[in-house]
């Protein structure tokens, strides 16, 4: 199950309702740069590094495990300052998979700017 409520949207609602199925979307419109937690701030890789005020949530979605708590995910889009969109994905609560690395409190401060997932995937 995921977050979104709203009706089909060209084809594009029905088919986020899995992490893989989001995942695709953002590899084939090349926004599928993975934000991970550095000790310089959010980081793709590229050698360059975000502060929280550099980026924005554009959508968060949640994936509930049939029957197990710890299969439960979240999935944020993000954009940094420079144009720079990608994901970053976490396990709920208890489950999280970023321990003591400063993550969860680095994501609460992001500024999040709901945006229409036909923006985000066209």
């Amino acid at each position: 199950m995921n977050s979104m409520e709203d009706g089909n949207t060209n084809g594009i609602t029905e088919d986020m309702t899995t992490l893989t199925s989001v995942l695709e979307k953002l590899r084939i419109t090349k926004r599928d740069n993975e934000f991970r937690m550095f000790p310089e701030g959010f980081g793709t890789g590229n050698g360059k590094f975000y502060k929280a005020e550099d980026l924005k949530i554009l959508r968060t979605y949640r994936f509930e495990g049939a029957s197990d708590p710890s299969d439960s995910q979240i999935l944020y889009i993000i954009q940094a300052n420079d144009g720079m969109t990608g994901y970053s994905i976490d396990a709920y609560g208890a489950y999280s998979n970023h321990d003591d690395d400063g993550y969860d409190d680095f994501i609460r401060q992001i500024p999040i700017e709901e945006t229409d997932e036909r923006l985000i995937f066209e």
